[in-house]
């Protein structure tokens, strides 16, 4: 990327010049920044996908956050607030767009004919 100013070469997705110090209004090219959302898994679900989404944000295995949940309701004190929780964050996270299934190579017609 070329800073607008002084017309040297910075780091992609500057949002400063650190040569001048202008700052960088256009849109870099290249492929964006991935954001990290809070959703609701549509592929590591087991009721309502609240404990796969937690676990794709948090970067961790899926299982250990449901396994966290479950000893969370066994506890005699919350088992009403987590089970409102888990409703209520049913109900408030948005569920994730389903995953773009790969394409498979496209196949190539036999070159032999049949005689």
């Amino acid at each position: 990327m070329v800073c607008g100013q002084c017309q040297r070469e910075i780091a992609d997705y500057s949002n400063f010049c650190y040569f001048c110090g202008a700052r960088q209004h256009g849109a870099p090219s290249g492929a964006p920044r991935a954001s990290r959302r809070l959703m609701r898994s549509v592929v590591d679900c087991k009721v309502a996908g609240v404990c796969g989404g937690i676990a794709e944000y948090l970067e961790i295995d899926s299982t250990l956050v449901r396994l966290i949940w479950v000893l969370l309701v066994l506890m005699p004190v919350p088992v009403v607030p987590a089970l409102i929780g888990y409703f209520v964050a049913w109900v408030i996270i948005p569920q994730a767009p389903l995953p773009v299934p790969a394409t498979p190579p496209a196949h190539e017609p036999n070159s032999h004919s049949a005689a």
